[in-house]
């Protein structure tokens, strides 16, 4: 098993140098409803992507899929969804969902004429997975991290990783037979909470996918296509290298306790702030 990586980028020679060396998903990224509210003075991601993106680099694609983040349900998603798939995206996820009726007029909507992808980001959405995972009808589950710890009040996003939420959602998207992945990993040896150790926590938990994360190659920062180039060569060559290392462990509660641990700092240093 190697992990499904996604990057998100609107620029098509990034997407390019992101196929080349093996990322899987190229994310465009149209949510705008409510971002800035809920993520107020996080360093989070916040797009200005466009459907003109998602027709300008989809064609460039010959293996990576195109994922496109959509708004949560609103009034206007279903113009939205109808001008996403007829942009040519492959797998449209949506996000901040609470509610079973959003989730099957969601799958309605897209029809099978692509691939879906529920975003789970809140509290409401835990309460309801279990109906929604009866209900059926999408194709993946991925667990969002950073709206998520929000929701609950938690002071950092991996929080959720140690107090059994991500391992008892996992669980239940396990048991309905569904592939599932969460949160984001820099590169290794980066990261408050180390690269390698998130990792592991896939591992662990049976996750199979998961986003390169801003700080994996900063293209706000790494103008120099040549620079990005080299990035993404280096690091994912680094990531495929350690995969294989791992892949045969088959108990990783060491990783887990020290995942507990460096968590625990990380809280505290951040609570005497």
């Amino acid at each position: 098993m190697s992990l499904e990586l996604m990057y998100i980028t609107n620029n098509p020679d990034v997407a390019l140098i992101a196929e080349k060396y093996g990322v899987g998903r190229i994310w465009i990224d149209l949510e705008t409803l409510g971002k800035e509210e809920r993520q107020k003075g996080m360093n989070t991601v916040k797009s200005k992507h466009t459907v003109e993106d998602v027709k300008k680099i989809k064609p460039l694609l010959s293996r990576a899929k195109m994922l496109v983040r959509v708004n949560p349900w609103n009034r206007n998603s279903l113009k939205e969804i109808e001008s996403v798939i007829e942009a040519g995206a492959d797998i449209i996820m949506l996000p901040m969902w609470k509610s079973t009726r959003e989730v099957f007029e969601f799958i309605e909507t897209v029809n099978r004429r692509c691939k879906t992808i529920l975003l789970l980001e809140t509290k409401e959405a835990v309460e309801c997975l279990d109906q929604v995972l009866v209900n059926g009808g999408m194709d993946e589950i991925y667990i969002g991290l950073n709206d998520l710890h929000l929701s609950y009040g938690k002071e950092f996003m991996f929080e959720l990783l140690v107090d059994g939420t991500v391992e008892k959602l996992t669980k239940k998207i396990s048991a309905a037979g569904l592939p599932y992945g969460f949160g984001g990993i820099a590169r290794l040896g980066q990261g408050e909470l180390p690269a390698e150790k998130i990792i592991m926590e896939h591992y662990r938990l049976g996750s199979t996918r998961v986003i390169l994360s801003r700080s994996f190659c900063n293209t706000d920062l790494i103008m120099e296509l040549s620079e990005i180039d080299e990035i993404f060569r280096k690091n994912i060559k680094n990531l495929r290298k350690y995969e294989s290392e791992i892949c045969h462990i088959t108990n990783f509660n060491e990783n887990h306790e020290e995942v507990k641990k460096i968590i625990k700092e990380i809280v505290k240093k951040k609570r005497s702030m």
